[in-house]
């Protein structure tokens, strides 16, 4: 109900306006609305970089706000060079024609006009649906009712009166937003309903390198993972303070949304089921934790003769010196090593006292993988949830985090 009445005030406003401008202005502007509907979304990109430029932002803001611009620009030029067109010609009937033909082209111009200030009405119900459609097709993916916002409650519920009315039809008609952004707020609903996603998350291989940049560690660390548990409202979400970092970021949220649109289906399906087509054939690609146990293990089965004595020195080292060594290794063949005891693979990137961080890089070799860390060269093996990793004086077994 709500979106046929807009639509009658909208077209009965626009028409009693076009009685008033005449035919001409009321002409210019309806091609003005079509080209500016057609031209909104191509400039629109241009005029949200120079937005960017300007200092916005807030990618929201830069992807409603671009075509928007765009249209109004094209549609006031339009209107600019009608009123132009239409002084001319009220010009020449006024001064030039006579009294009977001004009162014959005033009747014309007038009765004219309200007819395609109607069809502009029209034209312009059609695109408000458009604009109602998009918008709300993301919201209602994260709507908590009775906590909503006034804004976002009132535009779900336009989205809603739209479907009602059968005008969602009317705008999926002329929308030209890629598919891929419906997929994306799909998947972001998705997330926001099931906050256990968060590990299957933070463990897909195409995230493990976003996924250790610090503005991830500190929204998976802060209360931002309770408010997610909590189902609080999407607005308080993105209100904390390193979400606002992360979305304060053009070029990260330009390498998240790559890495998605890129991975969306695979990844859609590895949140159902935990199985990923495109990386799980890679088995070394994960998150890997040291297994001190199978490790010790391992040591004996290669030094069968070792004393007892020597064997409880030895595991009380390796639970002192690895019990928080993890590694992680990335799609982009690159591959991290944090919390390791001092070795001779390659200058530490960082770490603690006593403990050391490393970057290197995986290649596969056949059936097995060969870690390098500058000069230093490790041949590991894969099998299952279990890597081995040969080094000197004590192979590394890792198992693979859930």
């Amino acid at each position: 109900m709500t979106i046929w009445l807009l639509g009658l005030i909208l077209v009965a406003s626009v028409a009693a306006l076009g009685y008033r401008q005449g035919a001409i202005r009321v002409g210019f502007a309806f091609f003005g609305i079509v080209l500016g509907a057609l031209l909104a979304s191509p400039i629109g990109h241009l005029v949200s970089r120079l937005l960017g430029a300007l200092g916005v932002k807030d990618p929201v803001m830069l992807w409603a706000l671009g075509p928007v611009l765009a249209f109004i620009v094209i549609s006031s030029a339009l209107k600019v060079a009608g009123a132009a067109v239409h002084h001319k010609v009220d010009v020449h009937y006024k001064y030039h024609a006579g009294d009977l033909r001004l009162a014959l082209w005033e009747r014309l111009n007038h009765r004219l006009g309200v007819c395609l200030g109607a069809l502009n009405g029209t034209a312009y119900a059609i695109l408000l649906s458009l604009v109602i459609y998009v918008p709300s097709y993301v919201t209602y993916q994260y709507s908590t009712p009775g906590q909503d916002p006034k804004w976002m409650a009132f535009l779900n519920q336009l989205g809603h009166d739209l479907q009602s009315s059968g005008m969602n039809k009317v705008a999926a008609a002329i929308d030209k937003t890629p598919q891929t952004l419906y997929d994306l707020a799909d998947l972001g609903g998705t997330l926001y309903r099931t906050p256990l996603s968060q590990a299957r998350l933070a463990n897909y291989p195409a995230f493990l390198s976003l996924s250790e940049r610090p503005e991830f560690n500190d929204l998976a660390s802060g209360p931002f993972t309770e408010a997610w548990a909590r189902q609080d409202p999407i607005n308080k979400l993105f209100a904390n303070n390193a979400m606002q970092s992360i979305r304060g970021n053009p070029e990260l949220l330009k390498t998240i949304w790559d890495t998605t649109a890129d991975n969306l289906s695979d990844f859609r399906h590895y949140l159902a089921t935990g199985k990923s087509a495109t990386y799980d054939p890679i088995t070394i690609l994960g998150r890997w934790q040291f297994d001190v146990g199978a490790s010790v293990a391992a040591l004996r089965r290669a030094k069968p003769n070792i004393v007892a004595s020597e064997m409880q020195k030895v595991r009380r080292y390796v639970e002192a010196a690895f019990s928080k060594t993890r590694l992680v290794a990335k799609p982009d063949h690159k591959i991290s090593v944090r919390d390791v005891p001092p070795q001779r693979v390659s200058s530490p990137a960082g770490g603690s006292v006593g403990l050391l961080n490393y970057t290197g890089q995986w290649q596969e070799a056949g059936n097995k993988y060969q870690l390098s860390f500058n000069s230093m060269q490790f041949p590991a093996t894969v099998e299952g949830d279990r890597m081995t990793i040969k080094a000197e004086g004590l192979d590394w077994v890792m198992t693979r985090e859930d």
